[in-house]
């Protein structure tokens, strides 16, 4: 399966089940097919040794966030529990 996905400006805590609480951006997509997705992204990186990569292009690109759509303003709680 193949997801793309944008970073929205939501952000929830994500409950471990007593092992504390992790913060995750909501990123809203689509599947390749048009199915609507929601991902709780708690971290995201790139290799820093990859030569010929712009790494601070990869980081401007990942300060862009949008507001979330009305499928997932507010719906999802500030707090959630895996």
């Amino acid at each position: 399966m193949r997801i793309t996905i944008e970073s929205t400006t939501q952000i929830v805590e994500l409950g471990t089940g007593g092992r504390g609480l992790v913060l995750a951006r909501i990123w809203e997509g689509t599947t390749e097919s048009g199915l609507p997705v929601h991902c709780f992204v708690t971290r995201i990186a790139a290799p820093k040794d990859l030569a010929g990569q712009d790494l601070e292009q990869f980081q401007r690109e990942l300060e862009e966030q949008r507001a979330p759509s009305p499928a997932i303003d507010g719906v999802y709680p500030a707090r959630m529990i895996l």
